[in-house]
């Protein structure tokens, strides 16, 4: 079932208008987009997640098309996490992953982790190439 869950410590109105399912971070001090996920993961009822983050309204309309593949492969050949590289740089919270990854992100958060990249790099990910749709992952963190 395709479903929208929003992660979020603040603004929750603003967000109520693009869904009714929110979720705040269960650890102190916002530790991260890995606190966001680690939060969200009591909600995921499929076996795959896609994560994007909300600074970046103008993501490709098959990101998550491109994404999946890699992980529809032979499980034998089939990599947990994919996440979409630019061909400028890897956009790390544009992702998707089999869920059966989500149980290693406690120990990595309790370990002191929160660099996205890490956590990936501790399971089996890999790049898909999004070098040809560049400009869709330009970051907005402030008012143009």
């Amino acid at each position: 079932m395709d479903e929208i869950l929003i992660s979020c410590n603040r603004n929750f109105s603003h967000y109520a208008r693009f869904s009714a399912r929110m979720v705040a971070d269960t650890r102190r001090d916002f530790q991260g987009p890995l606190a966001g996920i680690e939060a969200a993961t009591r909600f995921v009822t499929s076996d795959l997640l896609v994560v994007v983050a909300c600074d970046t309204p103008q993501l490709p309309a098959d990101l998550v098309t491109r994404l999946i593949a890699p992980l529809l492969l032979p499980e034998d050949e089939a990599p947990l996490i994919s996440y979409a590289d630019d061909g400028t740089r890897a956009q790390y919270l544009c992702a998707a992953m089999r869920c059966a990854c989500l149980g290693s992100l406690p120990a990595f958060l309790d370990g002191g982790g929160r660099a996205v990249k890490d956590w990936y790099s501790s399971s089996v990910a890999v790049a898909v190439d999004f070098s040809d749709q560049h400009s869709c992952f330009r970051n907005y963190n402030s008012p143009l």
